[in-house]
C-alpha cells in the first residue's frame, strides 16, 4: 500500500474548532474522515471563547427578534435568508451539544425546575445567550474533542499545517490538500472526496488580537489561491474590552461583563461615557464600542479605559466570570473590588471564503465553516455570540449535503507527491520574523478600527512589497510553519486592504474619515473580490 493509499479519505477537514469537529462528527459511521489540526486539537479559538451561544430559550424572545437584533447589528448587509437560517436552527444546536455532554450554566426557575441560564451581550435585546460561566468554549471544545477521539471514523492528525489545496485539472474539482507534519519536517498529501475548510479566522494580521497564534488566515488564503472568492474582507471586528497589561497577550474580557452591568469608565471612580455614544450605551454593538472607546484614547491620550463590575456582589462576579476573575488577579486587578483596563483589539473576521447555505463554496467539492466562510450572516459587523452558533448550524449543515453526495463522487486520482528536491533550508530566518512584524504594525496603525484613503495606499504599497519577497523566499526554501503563515497573512492582509479601498462609505466595522457615513443612494451590497483564476461552474 502506497502514502497515497493511506492517506485517502471521505472527507478532509482542515480545522479542528467547533465547525470541523462538528461536521467530523456528523459523518456516517462507516465514511472515513481526516482532521487536520495546526497544533494541538483543542488550540484554537473555540477554546478560548468566553462568551456563549445565541439562541431562543425564553418565552419573552423569538426568532424574529433574533433575526431583527441580527439585521440591526449588520449595518444593512447581512443577508436575512442566512440570518434566518442560522436563528431557527440555534435551540437545535443547542440541544445536540446538550447531548455531547455540554455542562451549560443553568439556573432554577419560579416554578422550581432548572432551566439554562440565559445571559445578553452586546446588540441583543433579549438575554439569549446560553453558556458555560465564562469559558463557554472550553465546555464545547472539550466535548466535541472528546466525542473526535473515540469515534473509529474520524482520524485526528494534530501538528499538521495546511499548505495549498489541489484541484482535478479536467474538472477543477478539490480532491485534496497537501500539509506540513511539523513533527517529521516533511510534506504529506492528502487525498480526499470532498475538502472543508475549517481553518478559523485572520485576525493574527494585526499588532493587537485577542486570538490564539493559530488565527493566521490559512484557510482565506488557501481558497483564495485555489480559485474561489471572498467577500467582505473590510469588516475586521475588533473586540471593545482585551485585559490591558504587558503580560496579558490580548486576554479577552468578556462581553458578558458589560451585559450583566459592566460600565466602561475614563478612569477609575471616573466618568462613564458609552452613554454619549449611543442610546445602548455599553451594550451597543461592538463596532460602536469599540470606536468609542479609540475615539476617547485618542482625544484625551490614555493608554486604556476601565471596565468596571465592581458594583455587583463579589460572589455574583466570580459565579459567573470564573475565569476573567482569576486571570485578573494574576495580572494583580481584583474586579470584584475595582475596576480593570481594557483596550479594544482584533477579534473576529466577518468576511471570507463565499459559501452557499450548505457551505459550499465555488470550486467544486471544496466546502468552507465557521469562521473562514462568508455565509451572509454577519454583514458589515458580527452580533455577539452568533459565531459559535454558525460552526454549529454549517458544520451540520455541510455535513448533511456531504452526507448526500459521498455516494456519487468518484475517488481522487493519484496526484503528484510535493517535491522540494530543489529548495534549501533557510539561512535568512530573519527575513520572515521581520516581515512578520513589519505587516502586523502597518495593518493595526494604517487599517485599523479607523482608517483614511491615504492610510490604506501607504498599507497597500507596503503589502504588495512584501508579496513580492514572500513570493521569491517561498520559492527558494523548504516549507516551515512560520513561512508557511506569514505567505497567508500577506494574501489576507491585501484581500483586507483592497475590500476596504472598494467601500466608499463607512458602514458597520469599515470607518474612513474620508466618508464618515453610510452611503445611502444606493442599496447596501457585500465586497466581492474574484481571483484571477476564477472558474465559474
Amino acid at each position: 500500500m502506497t502514502d497515497q493509499d493511506e492517506l485517502l479519505f471521505d472527507v478532509l477537514v482542515i480545522g479542528s474548532g467547533a465547525a470541523g469537529l462538528t461536521l467530523a462528527l456528523e459523518m456516517p459511521p462507516q465514511a472515513k474522515i481526516a482532521v487536520l489540526s495546526k497544533h494541538e486539537l483543542r488550540e484554537g479559538s473555540t477554546y478560548y471563547a468566553q462568551g456563549g451561544i445565541a439562541a431562543v430559550f425564553s418565552e419573552e424572545d423569538s426568532i424574529d427578534t433574533h433575526v431583527k437584533d441580527t439585521l440591526l447589528a449588520g449595518g444593512g448587509l447581512c443577508d436575512e435568508k442566512a440570518v434566518r437560517f442560522v436563528a431557527g436552527r440555534a435551540r437545535a444546536a443547542i440541544e445536540k451539544l446538550l447531548d455531547y455532554g455540554v455542562s451549560f450554566t443553568t439556573e432554577t426557575d419560579a416554578k422550581g425546575r432548572k432551566i439554562l441560564h440565559l445571559t445578553r451581550e452586546g446588540g441583543h435585546s433579549k438575554r439569549r445567550v446560553v453558556h458555560a460561566a465564562d469559558a463557554t468554549g472550553m465546555a464545547v471544545e472539550t466535548a466535541l474533542e472528546d466525542k473526535a477521539r473515540h469515534a473509529e471514523r474520524v482520524q485526528l492528525f494534530e501538528n499538521h499545517v495546511a499548505i495549498d489545496l489541489i484541484r482535478e485539472g479536467k474538472t477543477g474539482r478539490c480532491v485534496g490538500a497537501y500539509a506540513l507534519d511539523r513533527a517529521a519536517g516533511h510534506v504529506r498529501l492528502f487525498r480526499a472526496r470532498k475538502v472543508v475548510l475549517a481553518t478559523g479566522g485572520a485576525s493574527k494580521v494585526y499588532l493587537y488580537t485577542s486570538n490564539p497564534d493559530s488565527c493566521t488566515g490559512d484557510g482565506i488564503a488557501m481558497a483564495w489561491r485555489a480559485g474561489a472568492r471572498v467577500a467582505n474582507m473590510e469588516f475586521c471586528q475588533f473586540h471593545p474590552t482585551c485585559l490591558y497589561h504587558p503580560k496579558a497577550k490580548g486576554f479577552l474580557v468578556t462581553e458578558a461583563v458589560r451585559g450583566e452591568g459592566g460600565r466602561l469608565l475614563l478612569s477609575p471612580g471616573g466618568e462613564r461615557f458609552m452613554p454619549r455614544f449611543h442610546p445602548m450605551a455599553e451594550l451597543a454593538p461592538r463596532d460602536v464600542v469599540a470606536r468609542a472607546i479609540d475615539h476617547e484614547m485618542k482625544r484625551l491620550g490614555l493608554d486604556h479605559v476601565w471596565l468596571d463590575i465592581s458594583h455587583q456582589p463579589p460572589d455574583f462576579i466570580k459565579e459567573h466570570f470564573p475565569t476573567v476573575y482569576a486571570k485578573c488577579l494574576e495580572f494583580g486587578f481584583d474586579m470584584t473590588v475595582e475596576p480593570i483596563p481594557v483596550v479594544p483589539a482584533a477579534h473576529y473576521t466577518c468576511g471570507g471564503v463565499i459559501t452557499d447555505l450548505s457551505g459550499r463554496t465555488d470550486i467544486p467539492g471544496l466546502y468552507a465553516i465557521g469562521e473562514v466562510a462568508y455565509t451572509g450572516l454577519h454583514g458589515a459587523n458580527r452580533m455577539a455570540s452568533n459565531s459559535l452558533l454558525e460552526c454549529f448550524v454549517f458544520g451540520s449543515a455541510a455535513a448533511a449535503d456531504i452526507r448526500s453526495k459521498l455516494p456519487n463522487t468518484p475517488t481522487p486520482p493519484f496526484l503528484p507527491p510535493w517535491d522540494e528536491s530543489w529548495v534549501t533550508d533557510s539561512d535568512e530566518e530573519v527575513v520572515v520574523s521581520h516581515n512578520w512584524d513589519e505587516l502586523r504594525l502597518f495593518m493595526w496603525d494604517y487599517v485599523g478600527i479607523v482608517r483614511t484613503t491615504k492610510r490604506l495606499e501607504r498599507a497597500k504599497r507596503r503589502v504588495d512589497l512584501l508579496l513580492g519577497e514572500i513570493a521569491e523566499y517561498y520559492g527558494s526554501f523548504k516549507v516551515r510553519n512560520d513561512l508557511l503563515e506569514m505567505r497567508n497573512l500577506a494574501v489576507v492582509a491585501d484581500l483586507i486592504i483592497r475590500s476596504a479601498m472598494e467601500r466608499k462609505e463607512s458602514r458597520g466595522l469599515h470607518y474612513t474619515l474620508d466618508y464618515p457615513v453610510p452611503d445611502s443612494s444606493k442599496l447596501a451590497h457585500p465586497t466581492i473580490l474574484t481571483p484571477p483564476n476564477f472558474r465559474p461552474e
